[in-house]
């Protein structure tokens, strides 16, 4: 019983091994040259520890919050693709809907500029 589990022991003995190799090396090999600016927290497109009325820029969010519905819109994809051989015309065109509604909605946002940042 212990020969059918010798490929996985040896697959998480390299794995654990090759973890701690590169976590040593890169304690070993990396650069140590630390500045404030590098150093200070960074958060949400402006200093963390100014004046809690100050203006920031609205466009910060509006690309992170873009990103992550095209992000979760595109994950739809994967289980489609995964069993498209097993669909009917109907599952086909109900994805290139879903699509051409994703591309119509793109499209109005690059002509409203909101994925441009100046």
């Amino acid at each position: 019983m212990l020969r059918e589990y010798l490929p996985v022991l040896i697959f998480l003995a390299i794995a654990v091994g090759l973890g701690i190799v590169l976590m040593l090396s890169a304690f070993v090999l990396a650069v140590r040259n630390p500045d404030p600016e590098k150093l200070s927290a960074y958060e949400c497109g402006f200093n963390a520890f100014d004046d809690a009325r100050m203006k920031f820029d609205v466009r910060f969010y509006l690309v992170s919050i873009l990103f992550i519905i095209f992000d979760l819109e595109i994950a739809f994809l994967f289980p489609w693709a995964v069993a498209f051989k097993d669909l009917s015309a109907f599952g086909f065109w109900s994805m290139m809907m879903f699509l051409a509604v994703l591309t119509v909605g793109f499209a109005y946002e690059w002509k409203k500029g909101a994925l441009e940042w100046e």
